[in-house]
């Protein structure tokens, strides 16, 4: 009797394993970076550094390389979030600068989630990309707009006019791939509404971490 040949195709839970440890360890490397890119990067950019978009646009291009399901994104936006917080933590305590992780990793483990769902989302049916693209195209605009009338006394407008510039690109290249009223619609309306909900929410960030 012969035995059934071994198959070389890792099965599904390891490959799994493998893509959420890519993700973990380059959302630690990633945080650190942040850290490191506070005090090196030019002012016109620094903000890049200090930022929910600094860590926003790395979570999504990581869903975006490596999840094969929605739940998949949704765990890997919650991991990468957590994972850039405590890079960060652990960078600048090296560095000399306390910082603690607690609050931005909860807010990352809400946060998360979402982001990677609608990350995921642009590859689905027209509405499914036109809610997760309104979403993020919002989150980037809203911080972006934030950036200008809340914090432009203290750094450069350079940034904030970027992160308005890569979410209005995202939301006409998502046009252009819906061709379709409705769900263009339904973009265009999220994102407003995000925007102006990340304006909100951000203003209260104080109030949770003087609770907290």
């Amino acid at each position: 009797m012969t035995s059934a040949p071994s198959s070389s195709v890792a099965p599904p839970a390891a490959r799994l394993a493998a893509r959420l440890a890519v993700v973990l360890v380059a959302a630690l490397a990633l945080g650190g970076l942040t850290s490191l890119g506070q005090t090196l990067l030019p002012d016109e950019v620094s903000s890049l550094a200090n930022s929910v978009t600094g860590w926003t646009l790395p979570t999504i291009a990581l869903v975006l390389l490596t999840s094969r399901s929605f739940g998949e994104a949704a765990a890997s936006g919650a991991l990468s979030f957590i994972a850039l917080t405590f890079g960060y933590a652990v960078v600048s305590t090296l560095r000399g600068f306390t910082f603690d992780p607690l609050t931005w990793a909860v807010i990352g483990l809400l946060a998360g989630p979402v982001v990677g769902v609608a990350t995921f989302a642009l590859r689905g049916r027209p509405m499914q990309a036109a809610l997760g693209g309104g979403l993020l195209a919002g989150l980037v605009i809203g911080e972006g707009v934030y950036g200008l009338t809340e914090v432009a006394d203290t750094t450069s407008p350079v940034y904030w006019w970027m992160a308005i510039a890569v979410g209005a690109a995202l939301l006409l290249t998502m046009i252009a791939r819906l061709r379709a009223a409705r769900p263009a619609l339904v973009l265009v309306s999220v994102a407003a509404l995000t925007a102006i909900a990340f304006g909100i929410a951000y203003r209260a960030l104080p109030l949770l971490f003087a609770a907290w």
